[in-house]
């Protein structure tokens, strides 16, 4: 077995770890998202969750909403449109100026969502960042250390599974 080279360089791959974990957490969720029915990746719902609101927002504040680069945005609106979840529209002063909505169909998803996803995708997080303490790099191993026994999208499923053997 090789030893993990950015855990053992601590504080100096922080980003790295970081982004693997992110990665890691996106790849379990998306897994969950899928098996239930939704034609989106976890990448795309904080997008899709930002434009659930009347009028939509431009590529500038979707992009401020979500932290997340205007050509990043622009890149991923790009997609949401080629699978019929937005709309974008050029506004009348400004052709610089796109707006994006959700379409009826994106709607529906976000909703579907909020309903049999976010709840159990959210509680599976609670759940794994449980009873951390200590300094942050030995939390982070410990979140890497729980995912490898149980993957995110399992937490979540037996969370779903709870709640409805609670009703």
């Amino acid at each position: 077995m090789v030893d993990d080279v950015v855990e053992g360089l601590g504080h100096l791959a922080l980003g790295t770890r970081l982004k693997r974990l992110g990665e890691r957490m996106q790849a379990d969720t998306t897994r969950f998202i899928e098996a239930n029915g939704l034609p989106v990746p976890a990448s795309q719902f904080p997008l899709l969750a930002a434009l659930d609101r009347p009028g939509g927002l431009t590529i500038g504040e979707l992009a401020e909403a979500v932290g997340v680069s205007q050509p990043g945005v622009t890149r991923s609106v790009s997609r949401l449109t080629e699978l019929g979840l937005v709309t974008v529209s050029h506004e009348a002063g400004d052709r610089r100026r796109r707006t994006v909505r959700l379409t009826p169909r994106g709607a529906g998803i976000v909703e579907t969502a909020r309903d049999i996803v976010w709840p159990h995708v959210t509680a599976a997080v609670v759940g794994l960042c449980a009873d951390l303490d200590g300094p942050l790099l030995g939390q982070l191993g410990e979140i890497e250390a729980r995912l490898d026994r149980e993957p995110l999208d399992r937490r979540a499923d037996a969370h779903r599974s709870a709640a409805e053997v609670a009703r």
